[in-house]
């Protein structure tokens, strides 16, 4: 690790007498940020006035910022796109197939009908991320760009998402909060339209007396979007979802997993943004909403582990900024309550469920 310089509060005060009290130093620099907490170790800060005359200590700073790895951003969308396409495939197939019990043979044209799914799916995903980096970008926040995470069949998405990686401490709430909030309504911009096209292009089809299957959660928007253009749906039948509309619907599931409001989530920095310090009852409360769920669901299992292994590792604070007390001003206030909507909308108390269980 590089040193880091001492901070003003450390250094001794010139002209205190031998067995008097020292007065208080005064910080020369107001701007000193405090320790950058990442759990339960405190990391010293760059003080502003070095970052903005680039005065940086030898070896801090190239140290922390490293060069991007395009080649591996690259990749990881390459490989992104190749696993949702052929899951995409899947989708198409089963989609083709009515729910009937009649396998079709694998060829080109279920993969071209695969990117159905995987340009949608990975549009919406890339909106999300890009809306973080372009925001990133705009308060000169050193970020990379966003690293798409692959998964191969059998697992029904083909992705587990993707994520940036901010390199360096947000010290303003309403930056915190722009890029916060940038994600999931560039996303949700994407995923409406995607959502309303994959919709129309589906079918209500007949269920086979003896079909098993998955039975996914309906979101509300897509629940009130399902009715608008297809109305009630008779007992017996149900709706076969095309597989813009499943991407939609996962785009959905994502959008409200990212606006949980918890630690380093883009919720948990919305939160934050409007409560301040306050806003760790509300990581608190999420959490255990997140483990209530999974005695609902078994779907919320996996989701519910990774939260409660942020808030071991991470804790349930927020990393602080320097305008902690400051409040927020009233358009991002009501942006907030966007971003809550969005929330409402997007969200599914069971994501998904074996059809038979459903049925019971």
């Amino acid at each position: 690790m590089s040193p880091v310089p001492d901070l003003p509060d450390n250094r001794s005060v010139p002209g205190a007498a031998d067995g008097e009290a020292a007065p208080a130093p005064e910080r020369p620099f107001p701007d000193e940020p405090p320790p950058f907490r990442l759990g339960s170790v405190s990391v010293a800060r760059i003080p502003l006035r070095v970052e903005r005359a680039g005065d940086y200590p030898p070896g801090l700073v190239p140290g922390a910022y490293p060069r991007d790895r395009y080649w591996l951003h690259a990749l990881l969308l390459l490989l992104t796109f190749g696993t949702t396409t052929l899951v995409g495939a899947g989708h198409y197939a089963s989609y083709l197939m009515d729910f009937r019990d009649a396998p079709l043979r694998p060829g080109w044209g279920l993969l071209v009908g695969g990117l159905w799914y995987s340009l949608s799916i990975m549009a919406i995903l890339g909106a999300h991320e890009m809306g973080h980096y372009l925001a990133c970008r705009y308060y000169g926040i050193n970020a990379t760009l966003p690293f798409f995470i692959p998964v191969p069949p059998p697992v029904l998405t083909g992705t587990l998402g993707a994520f940036i990686r901010i390199r360096q401490p947000i010290r303003s709430k309403r930056v915190l909060f722009d890029i916060g909030i940038a994600g999931p309504l560039a996303g949700f911009v994407v995923a409406v339209p995607a959502l309303i096209l994959g919709l129309s292009m589906s079918r209500v089809a007949a269920l086979p007396p003896d079909f098993s299957g998955l039975s996914l959660g309906e979101p509300l928007l897509f629940k009130g979007a399902a009715w608008v253009m297809w109305g009630t749906i008779p007992e017996g039948y149900s709706l076969n979802l095309h597989p813009m509309g499943f991407a939609a619907w996962f785009g959905l599931l994502a959008t409200a997993l990212n606006l949980f409001p918890i630690g380093q989530l883009d919720g948990g920095h919305i939160s934050y943004a409007v409560l301040g310090r306050r806003s760790s009852f509300i990581t608190l409360g999420a959490i255990g909403a997140a483990v209530v769920l999974t005695f609902l669901s078994m779907s919320w299992l996996v989701w519910t582990l990774m939260l409660l292994a942020m808030l071991y590792f991470f804790g349930p604070h927020h990393p602080p900024t320097l305008d902690e007390h400051v409040p927020l001003d009233r358009v991002r206030l009501a942006l907030a309550l966007v971003a809550l909507l969005v929330f409402v909308l997007s969200f599914t108390p069971a994501p998904i469920e074996p059809l038979d269980l459903v049925q019971r």
